[in-house]
């Protein structure tokens, strides 16, 4: 049995102060009550509210270590996110995770395209220490919670990405092909 994997997830929301109707909650519920997998829920509202939220995270939670996969949940677009009227690139975003995520599994949903060149993708890796990057980069009408969290579900059965995705395509080729399915490590 492998050891549990958590997930943080954190979604970007117009403003924090108002009761935001999540379409990712009801999917992290679904992950802890029939999968048994913990996970933590925030929402930002911009990039200070971020950097709190990850630096809580990161110097705070004594569960960091288990934290295994950081979910993204932000609008944007050409691997840039959206936040506060505002778009930062995955560069921008690299460089403030710079040498915090060792090992972590960074997860986009698809409501931002992640489409990065072989170049962009190892940059990102090298400069937060992340075990790999992932997402979608074909737009499609439906919220990638579908076939997020067959995804997380494999992630607690295996380290290796390689072997992880296999598992994923072969289980949900349709779903993989159509949305655009990409990790990077």
């Amino acid at each position: 049995m492998y050891p549990d994997k958590y997930i943080y997830c954190l979604e970007g929301v117009a403003d924090v102060t108002e009761n935001n109707k999540s379409q990712i909650l009801p999917s992290l519920e679904n992950l802890a009550l029939h999968f048994g997998i913990t996970n933590v829920y925030k929402t930002c509202d911009c990039i200070e509210g971020l950097e709190e939220s990850l630096s809580t995270l990161l110097y705070e939670d004594k569960s960091f270590k288990d934290y295994a996969i950081l979910y993204l949940v932000f609008e944007g677009e050409g691997n840039k996110i959206e936040l506060d009227d505002y778009y930062y690139t995955l560069e921008e975003i690299a460089e403030f995770f710079e040498g915090k995520l060792t090992d972590k599994i960074i997860h986009f949903t698809n409501t931002m395209r992640l489409d990065l060149d072989e170049e962009g993708a190892q940059y990102f890796l090298d400069v937060t220490g992340a075990k790999a990057v992932s997402g979608y980069n074909k737009p499609v009408p439906i919220l990638s919670t579908v076939l997020d969290n067959p995804y997380f579900s494999l992630c607690q059965e295996y380290d290796d990405v390689v072997a992880l995705v296999e598992e994923l395509y072969e289980r949900h080729y349709a779903l993989c092909n159509t949305m655009g399915f990409v990790l990077y490590y």
